[in-house]
C-alpha cells in the first residue's frame, strides 16, 4: 500500500527520551509525525500505557501510516534514513561508510542505551538500596567508557578535522550520538571522554533546522551540561 504523504507517523515516547533522535530525525526528512507522551521510566502505570503499544513496554514506538508497528531506536532510525534516501542523513547500501555507520549505530544501541534499562528502574535487578546505589554508578562509568571506545574507534574513519561522525555530512549517527550523549553522565563528562565526537554533537545542537524542535521537545535549560 502506497504512503499518504497526508498520513501522519505515529511516535510513541517522552521528549528527551529515545524517541528524540526518531522525531529529530523525522523533522528534517519533513515528515508529519503526532507524538503521544510516554515516560516508562516514572513507574508502573507509564510501563503498562507502553505495553499497550510495545509488549517490551518500551519506547521508542513508532507506527507508519500503513500501520506497521517499528520497535528499537537504531533500527527505526536505520529505516527512516533507507526509506528516505532523498534526506541524505545514512550511507546506504554500498556506500564504503555503510558498514561502519550500521556498527556504530548498533553499538550505541546496544552499549550504552541498552545501561539505561537498569538505571530507569534498577529495582529491576535488586531490592537492596545499598546495591541499587552500586549499579547506578557502576552503569554511569560503563557509559562513560564506552563513550571513550567508540571515540578512540570511530577517529580512524577519515581525516580528524572532519565536522561530522562520518564526514562531510551530518548522518543519522550524529543525531543518536547527540541526544544520547545528554543522558547520564550527561554532556560535561562527555566531553572529556569523547572529544572528537564532542564537535559533531554540539553542531547538532546548533542546527538551524532543529532549533525550534529542540526548544519544544528537549530544551537546552540552564546547566543542562552538567552531572
Amino acid at each position: 500500500m502506497a504512503q499518504d504523504a497526508s498520513t501522519p507517523y505515529t511516535l510513541y515516547g517522552a521528549p528527551g527520551s529515545g524517541a528524540t533522535p526518531i522525531h529529530a530525525a523525522m523533522t528534517l526528512i519533513g515528515l508529519p509525525v503526532r507524538t503521544v507522551d510516554i515516560a516508562p521510566w516514572e513507574g508502573e502505570a507509564e510501563r503498562e500505557r507502553a505495553g499497550q503499544v510495545n509488549p517490551a513496554r518500551q519506547v521508542p514506538a513508532l507506527v507508519t501510516p500503513e500501520g506497521e508497528l517499528l520497535t528499537e531506536s537504531a533500527a527505526i532510525l536505520v529505516w527512516l534514513g533507507d526509506r528516505h534516501p532523498e534526506a541524505g542523513l545514512a550511507p546506504l547500501p554500498g556506500d564504503p561508510l555503510r558498514g561502519q555507520y550500521l556498527r556504530w549505530m548498533s553499538y550505541v544501541a546496544t552499549q550504552i542505551y541498552a545501561l539505561f534499562w537498569v538505571r530507569d528502574a534498577p529495582g529491576r535487578l535488586t531490592a537492596d538500596a545499598t546495591a541499587q546505589a552500586v549499579l547506578l554508578e557502576r552503569s554511569a562509568e560503563r557509559i562513560a567508557e564506552c563513550w571513550r571506545l567508540m571515540d578512540a574507534g570511530i577517529r580512524p574513519l577519515g581525516a580528524p578535522e572532519r565536522p561530522w561522525l562520518l564526514g562531510e555530512r551530518p548522518s543519522l549517527l550524529d543525531l543518536y550520538v547527540a541526544v544520547a550523549s545528554r543522558w547520564t553522565p550527561k554532556r560535561r563528562r562527555f566531553y572529556a571522554e569523547a572529544p572528537f565526537m564532542a564537535g559533531a554533537v554540539r553542531r547538532v545542537d546548533a542546527l538551524p533546522a532543529l532549533a525550534a524542535f529542540w526548544a519544544e521537545r528537549f530544551p537546552f535549560s540552564p546547566g543542562w551540561e552538567d552531572d
